[in-house]
């Protein structure tokens, strides 16, 4: 089993890290951390689709038949290629777009930002987004995102790290290495 995993993980190496061009897999992780530290419940949510639900909603339309998976399957499908080239045009060329597909502000906002699900699952959960747990000081004294020091009233806000070595930006320049060092 342990050769399998590792002959999985040296081909996957070589099949998407070596041309830049190939390294989707590396940027869509960094967006879905990207996401996941700005909305913490994002992981759960993302999990819970992608591995239970996804999986038995395909399951269960394949034994409804193959007509049903295809009669389903293709317009689903055909949405998200719709959506994926929609959203590649709004970045790179959006000029050939019709004025109302230039930015999803057309639809409701629950479809196109993840903000008003943020605000009803911290509702729900009964957690402010600002400290680790939901039994934090600021919740309970109704002060959210404010901590004291010495007397003066500061800003708390999450952290987020960025990892220099997978920007897109650092792919395009060259880097350069030192040639000696003093010791």
């Amino acid at each position: 089993i342990s050769l399998c995993h590792f002959f999985f993980n040296i081909f996957g190496i070589i099949l998407w890290y070596p041309i830049p061009i190939t390294r989707v897999p590396i940027r869509l992780a960094k967006a879905l951390g990207d996401r996941t530290a700005k909305y913490r419940w994002f992981a759960i949510v993302y999990l819970i689709l992608c591995f239970f639900i996804l999986p038995l909603l395909v399951l269960a339309l394949s034994i409804a038949g193959w007509q049903v998976l295809v009669g389903i399957g293709v317009p689903v499908l055909t949405v998200v290629v719709f959506v994926v080239i929609v959203n590649i045009m709004q970045s790179r060329c959006s000029r050939f777009l019709f004025p109302a597909l230039r930015s999803w502000d057309f639809l409701p906002k629950p479809l196109h930002s993840l903000k008003p699900w943020d605000r009803i699952v911290n509702k729900v959960l009964g957690f402010c987004g600002a400290h680790c747990c939901c039994c934090c000081k600021c919740c309970k004294k109704g002060e959210v995102n404010c901590e004291k020091e010495d007397g003066m009233e500061t800003k708390k806000e999450l952290e987020m790290y960025d990892n220099p070595a997978l920007c897109v930006e650092d792919e395009k320049i060259q880097i350069q290495t030192v040639s000696g060092t003093h010791l």
